[in-house]
C-alpha cells in the first residue's frame, strides 16, 4: 500500500513509475497480476499510455488494494 500512496502524492507531478514488481502471474479468479494489480490490457497499454492513463491506472491498483484487505 505505501508504494501506492507515494504515487498518489505525486499527481501532477510527471509521469509515474511502472506498477511493476517482476512478480509475473495472473491470477484466475481476478484476472489481476498477482504483483502489480493490474490486468492484461493495462500492462500492454502502459508504456504507450498518456500522463492521465497511467494515473487512473494507479488509482485502480488502489482500489483492487482495498478490495483485498476488505474481509
Amino acid at each position: 500500500m505505501q508504494r501506492w500512496q507515494q504515487v498518489q502524492a505525486m499527481q501532477g507531478e510527471g509521469y509515474p513509475p511502472s506498477p511493476c514488481l517482476s512478480v509475473c502471474v495472473m491470477n484466475p479468479q481476478t484476472g489481476w497480476c498477482e504483483g502489480c494489480l493490474r490486468n492484461l490490457d493495462e500492462i500492454a497499454i502502459w508504456g504507450g499510455a498518456p500522463l492521465a492513463q497511467q494515473h487512473a491506472i494507479w488509482q485502480r491498483i488502489g482500489e483492487r488494494l482495498n478490495q483485498e484487505i476488505q474481509p
